[in-house]
């Protein structure tokens, strides 16, 4: 159950789920009942294949290109840490903001399953197993749809502000993510 937990966070705090609902309650304004269902499942949907084909291949990637577990430990947790940084230092207004319509895209790609929770991904796999980042991904993706499908009510209790609160506090969280993955890739390398 540590394992899983151990794979299970990381990749809540990537996904930053709660911390997507205000954005996601903007884009999608105006759309209701099937339409936004259809939309919510067609956008999770392809995050979730998108993470599977990361999941896979990714080992296989990191041997076609030469990359050790290590390196990708310290240029993804470079990248976590710039793009908590970013999260940190933007209000919530300029958070990530998509440049083009919802749907697939911004929505599945890349705000449910952006560079942040496929670096995850990747790492999860190395340390914890293929098993375990599955269980632990279908875990995130069960607990998007619930939000998602209830973002309405989600937001009315945690309200806008509470939610930004929570994506500030999952940002630090991915920071201290991405300073330890940064900390095990140059112990990796120098071992």
């Amino acid at each position: 159950m540590d394992v899983f937990i151990q794979s299970f966070i990381p990749l809540f705090v990537a996904m930053d789920t709660l911390g997507l609902v205000p954005l996601f309650l903007a884009l999608t304004q105006g759309i209701e009942g099937k339409e936004l269902r259809k939309l919510i499942y067609s956008a999770a949907a392809t995050a979730f294949i998108i993470a599977v084909i990361f999941l896979f291949t990714g080992t296989a990637l990191f041997e076609l290109l030469g990359i050790t577990a290590g390196d990708f430990r310290i240029g993804g947790g470079i990248l976590l840490l710039v793009l908590a940084i970013q999260d940190l230092a933007s209000n919530g207004s300029t958070r990530r903001t998509p440049k083009s319509d919802v749907g697939i895209v911004p929505i599945g790609i890349p705000l449910m399953m952006g560079p942040a929770a496929l670096t995850t991904i990747l790492i999860l796999v190395d340390a914890h197993g293929l098993g375990m980042t599955m269980g632990a991904l279908v875990a995130n993706f069960v607990l998007v749809l619930v939000v998602l499908l209830n973002s309405k009510w989600v937001i009315r209790i945690m309200g806008e502000a509470g939610s930004q609160a929570f994506a500030k506090v999952a940002a630090l969280f991915m920071a201290g993510i991405a300073v330890m993955m940064i900390r095990s890739g140059i112990e990796s390398a120098l071992r």
